[in-house]
């Protein structure tokens, strides 16, 4: 077998009835054999240090939901360490279920284990519903569900877990409610993730995500990396703040945004934004998963920084 042959060595933040593993699912298209022989890792941070290490070749992570926002998890481990890159996303609608072992009654639970994600997304059912449970935080929905499902050792500290219908299923749980999501168009989005190397190619429906480190934090600081998208007409799409661990009040800015690094309108914008940072990470340009082409304003195309670098040149001699 060549190494053009040999294949992908998924990995995916598990255990087996994530969300993460529907999100592997459908990035690999019915591969069941790929989907089988995915590793699943208990925490993100493993997942991506898996990729850095090389023990397997991609790995798919959650990095923002339409209800929670950002997950911290992902962005801080990206923002971090050996530097790595995001080949594609994918967006998973959020439906919950109330699971629990055969024979529980609802009237029994006091307490609830789920995903720190998970459970903002429930709390209004939860008040309506079970309002003397309370919440257990669990490193994932899923290892709720398993904890569950467990015959050995200690039983966890609740009698129910919040998970996707997938890990009810996995984990032999009897659901005791569907749809408990109290917002029914909640999104998940996922990234996959590999070692630096090839980009994949434009397709003109495409995103891009950096991280921006400043020199300093003084007045305006923010506005002047802002204004390198806005003076080359690139709608952002995502803006967060993460601490650097450095310092008190020490921040980076992930962000992503329209467009391709082979765009001429983004890499003059990578340019504006190495000169005036300490420190530019570039985390890939990819195909946006609802695939909604990048509309560039007149001035901003390929074909104007080209009239304008041609015009620079002839005055240059």
């Amino acid at each position: 077998m060549t190494a053009q042959d040999t294949p992908v060595r998924y990995g995916y933040f598990g255990p087996q009835g994530t969300f993460t593993q529907m999100a592997l699912a459908s990035w690999l298209d019915s591969d069941e054999a790929a989907l089988a022989a995915a590793t699943p890792f208990g925490t993100v941070a493993l997942a991506l240090d898996a990729v850095r290490a090389g023990e397997v070749d991609r790995v798919m992570v959650p990095i923002e939901n339409s209800v929670e926002g950002g997950v911290a998890a992902t962005l801080d481990a990206l923002n971090g360490g050996e530097p790595l890159i995001i080949q594609g996303e994918v967006l998973v609608p959020i439906t919950f279920v109330l699971a629990a072992p055969a024979g529980t009654d609802r009237s029994t639970i006091r307490g609830v284990g789920s995903h720190s994600h998970a459970w903002p997304q429930v709390r209004g059912w939860m008040a309506q519903h079970l309002p003397e449970a309370s919440y257990v935080p669990t490193l994932s929905t899923a290892a709720a569900a398993e904890a569950l499902a467990s015959t050995g050792g200690d039983r966890p500290p609740y009698e129910a877990a919040v998970c996707a219908p997938m890990a009810a299923e996995v984990f032999g749980l009897d659901v005791l409610a569907r749809d408990i999501g109290d917002n029914a168009a909640a999104v998940t989005r996922f990234v996959v993730v590999s070692r630096p190397g090839s980009v994949p190619e434009p397709t003109g429906a495409d995103k891009t995500t950096v991280v921006m480190f400043q020199h300093d934090d003084h007045p305006g600081g923010l506005l002047e990396l802002l204004e390198q998208f806005a003076t080359r007409g690139i709608n952002m799409t995502r803006l967060e703040s993460r601490p650097t661990g450095a310092a008190m009040g020490s921040y980076c800015f992930s962000i992503d945004f329209e467009g391709h690094v082979s765009d001429e309108r983004v890499g003059e914008t990578l340019v504006g934004l190495k000169r005036v940072c300490a420190d530019v990470r570039f985390l890939g340009s990819y195909a946006r998963a609802d695939r909604r082409p990048v509309q560039a304003t007149p001035t901003t195309t390929d074909a104007a920084y080209a009239d304008a670098r041609a015009w620079l040149h002839s005055l240059r001699g």
